[in-house]
């Protein structure tokens, strides 16, 4: 299985083009938020056709600069996972979108406590031998994805914690722009392509285990 993850487009749409033929290669696209900036139902729309036209097989959540109508819209198209799971492929994709507060003000944000809830969502009945991909705009604490530009580790405590206890293969986030890059949890790689405007994505082809996973540029 093929999977193409791309991270806060942030409504700029040009890169997509850029990598139709990536995208119609994929088995499932995987969009780890930020879809928009500050848009709704109908910027997220014009994204999600655009990807369409390459590929139809979408799952992801919103972020932080996306409004609540994002997550209506993407829930009245069948491709929300935030705060629930989906099986495909053998595989369940976990999803919790927003982000912890920032310092200035962004329409899509939940407390620890609320980012806790969430988990307990998306986690219910997920069987634990699954295979396990996670989808958290918010980065876990304490890893190379969510260390900004003066030092500071700005992650989800409970983002960690819920790693740490379903043990996904991998999990894909973004929100941090300046912290692009592949870490790891215990057996989980932690992946921030960084911003699609910077001309990356995340590629991963996986079987019963990680069969390749890089960082690729356009």
């Amino acid at each position: 299985m093929i999977i193409i993850n791309i991270a806060d487009i942030h409504g700029n749409a040009s890169p997509i083009s850029e990598i139709g033929t990536i995208l119609s290669s994929a088995d499932l696209i995987l969009l780890s938020g930020d879809i928009t900036h500050f848009g709704g139902e109908r910027e997220a729309s014009e994204i999600i056709h655009l990807i369409r036209t390459y590929n139809s097989n979408i799952l992801g959540v919103s972020g932080n600069c996306d409004t609540k109508e994002v997550d209506s819209y993407l829930e009245s198209e069948n491709i929300q996972i935030h705060g629930r799971h989906v099986e495909i492929n053998g595989i369940s994709v976990v999803g919790a979108g927003g982000s912890l507060q920032c310092p200035g003000p962004t329409p899509n944000i939940y407390t620890e406590n609320e980012y806790v809830e969430i988990f307990e969502s998306s986690t219910l009945n997920l069987d634990k031998n699954a295979l396990k991909i996670m989808v958290s705009h918010q980065p876990p604490i304490n890893t190379l994805n969510d260390r900004i530009s003066d030092g500071a580790h700005v992650g989800s405590v409970t983002v960690r914690e819920y790693i740490e206890r379903i043990e996904p293969l991998v999990c894909f986030t973004g929100h941090i722009h300046e912290a692009p890059g592949i870490d790891e949890i215990g057996i989980t790689k932690i992946v921030n392509p960084g911003p699609l405007g910077t001309r990356t994505y995340a590629y991963l082809e996986i079987s019963d285990q990680i069969e390749a996973l890089e960082i690729r540029k356009i």
